[in-house]
């Protein structure tokens, strides 16, 4: 274990966090160990079982000593008196009696805290999916993972592993303690004299070895770094002629990796030789002051071997402690991380698909009455300043302007992830807040510029948009979309797998899976965000025309930067650093000389002649 500790090739394995250890902590893992009352029997069973293990392990000491003086004629005490044969066959029962409760302890150990584990990881992710957007905003989803996987991981461990050995260790080491000193007080004061100073040079060396291998692990880390960021990026290194310069640089940082690790293996031989001249001199010297006891009479030669004995379990346990408690450390700082989820407050969503049904109907009408809003993240930047438009039942709404203008930020606060400061958006004329989240989100659909497919095959992602639907119900909303066709043309067919975000397949083939789910979930309420702008031109025609069966009878707002695509909208918004500074047709609009939409027409219009 130290030398894998102390390797620089060890950088994979990051190293998590620890916490320190008080009263606050405590109560924030006893949240977590709450988890263990559906099983709290078992696992007072376990505990009771590992007591008793503990116990029993302590015995056998005894026993050794017993045959020791069995086998030269001596009685070892009241407790072990009889010949080989009895001591022989109590100490075989006695041991079956510990392998009988030791396998029971493990079993149910690893039992109660798989099951606790897994309700903790249910409720974990439960949380997590019912979170609102900008808690997602605000974090990765490589630290959110980590919280499901390392966090949770390492809490699994401390429940099934460090808990019970560190009442085990405790156990030995205070029995063994009282057990030196009955065997003899004299040679238990000369080791507990000992002991502690031995015991705390190497826990503060092995801190000092363990921070030289964590600097050798991060640059290592940083060399890793330099070919992810080479191998990505090898266009520009090879058209800029900078092979030598990154050899180099590579290079540099693993003379630097070397030197560290060479450094700390000096000092990993230097604390290992002084370890091992310190255990062996220690158990050397006990044994010499032992053996003068044994020859003035005053102790047994089975009573120096257990004294012996006992010394290295108290000795082993003594030592095995600053590790144990660095993982409890660390549990305990896992445990924090995932109760930040857990006390998260989670939007009014239901994990029960029955709950999520849709309660009110909406017709289509649409209207932000006076609407502000600024992100929470960035509450110095208004990004919609006094919104008001309305779009009726089945009509086509443009909302056009320059890039951060707040056209995005629109379609996201009518999906409800996020709320306006001020203002209100009503649907039906009624307030958002007077319907269930849910029945918004389930009567809108997006049809996003970047599509993002799950990593199952092409009738899952667009069965994704109802999950009761049919195949046939699927085949009909695909062939509405134009995709039935290239969908056909694939060896499996719809049972085709799109591999990670849909990768296997082309922008314009993943819009129209977009727009088939889209079509299946049969919205009140249609938001398109940039769904052409980035399509080739024959991509793009055939979803123009898959759009334009997706938006029939329905309201539909347009976010679009190609204003081409626009020109036939029942009504176009102009943003402007989010503010409305033009409402009209297309027609009204170009006739605004100096307008903001015809000068981004005529923008387009060269560009595109150019």
């Amino acid at each position: 274990m130290a030398r894998a500790r102390l390797n620089s090739g060890n950088a994979s394995e990051k190293e998590l966090p620890k916490a320190k250890i008080n009263r606050e902590s405590l109560k924030n893992i006893g949240k977590l160990i709450s988890y263990i009352k559906p099983y709290r029997g078992r696992f007072i069973a376990a505990l009771l079982f590992l007591f008793v293990s503990s116990i029993v392990g302590l015995a056998f000491p005894s026993f050794l000593g017993a045959l020791i003086d069995a086998a030269q004629g001596k009685t070892h005490s009241k407790y072990l008196s009889g010949g080989l044969t009895v001591i022989g066959l109590t100490a075989f029962s006695v041991l079956f009696v510990q392998a009988f409760v030791s396998y029971f302890r493990v079993v149910w150990f690893v039992q109660v805290a798989e099951k606790a584990l897994a309700d903790i990881r249910r409720d974990t992710y439960f949380k997590l999916i019912t979170l609102p957007m900008n808690f997602f905003s605000n974090r990765r989803v490589g630290e959110l993972n980590s919280r499901i996987s390392a966090d949770l991981s390492q809490i699994q461990d401390a429940i099934t592993t460090t808990l019970a050995e560190m009442i085990r260790q405790l156990i030995l080491m205070v029995g063994g303690v009282t057990l030196l000193a009955i065997v003899s007080i004299k040679l238990t004061l000369s080791l507990l004299a000992l002991l502690p100073f031995l015991i705390a040079f190497a826990v503060v060396f092995g801190r000092f070895i363990r921070k030289i291998s964590r600097q050798a692990q991060d640059k290592l880390a940083d060399s890793n770094t330099i070919v992810e960021e080479t191998l990505q990026g090898i266009a520009n290194v090879k058209a800029f002629v900078n092979e030598a310069y990154e050899a180099k640089r590579y290079n540099g940082n693993l003379r630097e990796v070397v030197n560290i690790a060479v450094k700390g293996a000096r000092f990993r031989g230097i604390f290992a030789s002084f370890i091992v001249f310190c255990l062996f001199g220690t158990i050397i010297g006990v044994i010499w002051y032992g053996s003068s006891l044994v020859s003035h009479g005053e102790m047994t030669v089975g009573d120096l071997t257990k004294f012996v004995l006992y010394a290295i379990f108290v000795a082993a346990a003594m030592g095995s402690f600053p590790e144990l408690y660095a993982n409890m450390q660390k549990a305990v700082g896992a445990s924090e991380r995932v109760l930040e989820i857990l006390n998260e407050n989670a939007e009014p969503v239901s994990i029960n698909a029955e709950d999520n049904i849709i309660k009110q109907k909406i017709s289509g009408n649409l209207s932000f009455n006076n609407v502000n809003f600024f992100y929470p993240s960035r509450p110095e930047i208004t990004v919609l300043n006094s919104i008001s438009f309305d779009a009726t039942a089945g009509q086509k709404v443009a909302i056009v302007g320059p890039s951060g203008s707040g056209k995005s930020t629109m379609a996201a606060l009518i999906l409800q992830f996020y709320y306006p400061q001020s203002g209100t958006i009503l649907f039906d004329g009624k307030p958002a807040n007077a319907y269930t989240l849910t029945d918004i989100r389930n009567q809108v659909a997006i049809v996003p510029q970047d599509v993002l497919l799950f990593g199952g095959t092409i009738l899952e992602n667009i069965q994704y948009g109802a999950l009761s639907a049919s195949r046939e119900d699927v085949i009909q909303a695909a062939k509405q979309a134009n995709a039935h066709q290239f969908i056909s043309n694939f060896p499996e067919g719809y049972d085709t797998l799109v591999g990670e975000r849909g990768v296997k397949l082309s922008g314009g083939q993943r819009q129209r899976i977009a727009i088939a789910r889209a079509l299946l979930k049969n919205p009140s309420i249609l938001i398109l965000d940039e769904a052409t702008s980035s399509l080739d031109s024959e991509s793009e025609r055939l979803v123009q025309d898959a759009l334009e069966v997706l938006m029939k009878g329905r309201t539909s707002v347009i976010i679009a930067h190609r204003l081409s695509t626009i020109r036939e909208a029942d009504k176009i918004i102009v943003l402007d650093k989010g503010i409305i500074t033009e409402t009209g047709t297309h027609e009204e609009l170009m006739a605004h000389d100096g307008g903001l939409y015809r000068y981004l027409s005529q923008l387009q219009l060269e560009s595109a002649t150019s």
